[in-house]
């Protein structure tokens, strides 16, 4: 329930008078002028609202609190240069305003004084953490400074709070990219031709789905380390990316010379001989390698059942089906593998169910491939 205007005005009344005995400028004309300046500003005129205060100030200069709210009327008109002004007046009388901390600040990013800005919107964060368009103000500032590093960490803390804004998530993006690039050209400051410059490059471009750029950066790297753990991994990882099933496979053999251990290129590989429906007995001896190396891997696990299940072994491939089904409950491949094991185990009902599953989720996919 809204308060009436008669309640806004005693309340406005005995404000301005509490305010203006602190200031040690208590004028009845001073307490009028409040009153009629709130009234107006509720009416939202907020011209008439402005000249009341302006002539407030003329009767009481060291009214801080009347330049905190002339100052934010100022900022609601987009008149950023004489927010500016009025809200620095006000803080050098009363440095303890935060709200006035906050415009000031807000205020000064408007007009690009970015450096000015930072402080002030710091001091107002400071005095309440978690007022969010103060803490995005900051941000944009910090950005405009290029202090990413700092801008990061607001963000992540607004995504915490916020994790449903797409807003914030693009602009954590965006600075992370500027952090990437950032980075990249201080390595190549120290070696344009490392093997870390190119990688590095290549999966800039990758993220912006530059991939033919990104193929030629990674095979860079290849040929300046090719002995070197990593580069083949990601050379071949990309093109399993892109169904280049032959120069992937290359790669992840390499990269089992290179770096035995690695539990990635054997399960890639395996994959490979499953999409290929080719030798599907070596794809389950690399499957069975990458979860020796790797046991707990729910995707590798995942293919152990779909191998199987082509090796017509339904009984050893439900329990990784069931499990692969439970990992991934959206994915509408593994419930037609589940189906057809189940079916291939005389298990009716629960083939039924699984081919049920199946279909939703594979008309959800497709209405949101139309959407996109």
């Amino acid at each position: 329930m809204k308060p009436t205007l008669q309640i806004i005005v005693l309340v406005a009344t005995c404000c301005v008078r509490t305010l203006c005995a602190q200031s040690g400028e208590e004028n009845p004309r001073v307490a009028q002028l409040y009153t009629e300046a709130k009234a107006a500003q509720a009416r939202g005129e907020l011209p008439a609202a402005i000249a009341k205060y302006e002539a407030i100030l003329k009767l009481a200069p060291r009214l801080a609190a009347a330049y905190n709210n002339l100052g934010s009327l100022y900022f609601r008109q987009r008149d950023y240069a004489n927010a500016v002004e009025v809200l620095g007046k006000g803080l050098s009388i009363d440095p303890a305003m935060p709200s006035a901390a906050a415009l000031l600040g807000m205020s000064l990013y408007e007009t690009g004084r970015y450096a000015e800005a930072k402080p002030r919107l710091e001091t107002a964060l400071n005095a309440n953490p978690q007022d969010n368009n103060v803490e995005l103000y900051l941000v944009n500032t910090l950005t405009k400074l290029e202090d990413f590093e700092s801008a990061a960490t607001h963000l992540q803390r607004l995504a915490q709070r916020q994790p449903a804004d797409q807003r914030i998530w693009y602009l954590l993006g965006k600075v992370y990219m500027q952090l990437s690039e950032a980075a990249l050209g201080k390595m190549t400051a120290i070696d344009p031709n490392s093997v870390w410059a190119h990688e590095l490059s290549a999966e800039l471009m990758e993220g912006m789905k530059n991939y033919e750029g990104a193929l030629v950066e990674y095979q860079k790297a290849v040929e300046i380390a090719p002995n070197q753990p990593g580069t083949h991994f990601k050379l071949g990882d990309l093109y399993w990316s892109l169904s280049r099933w032959n120069e992937a496979a290359e790669q992840f053999k390499a990269e089992m010379v290179n770096d035995p251990r690695n539990c990635q290129p054997h399960w890639k590989l395996g994959n490979i001989l499953l999409q290929q429906s080719q030798q599907l007995d070596e794809a389950l001896s690399h499957v069975d390698q990458a979860l020796k190396l790797c046991p707990a891997q729910t995707d590798v696990r995942l293919d152990r059942g779909r191998i199987l299940l082509k090796l017509h072994r339904a009984p050893e491939a439900l329990p990784y089906l069931e499990e692969g089904a439970k990992s991934h409950p959206t994915d509408a491949t593994i419930f037609f593998a589940l189906a057809q094991g189940y079916r291939a185990t005389a298990k009716p009902e629960q083939a039924r169910m699984a081919m049920e599953t199946f279909r939703t989720l594979d008309a959800n996919a497709r209405a949101a491939s139309a959407r996109q």
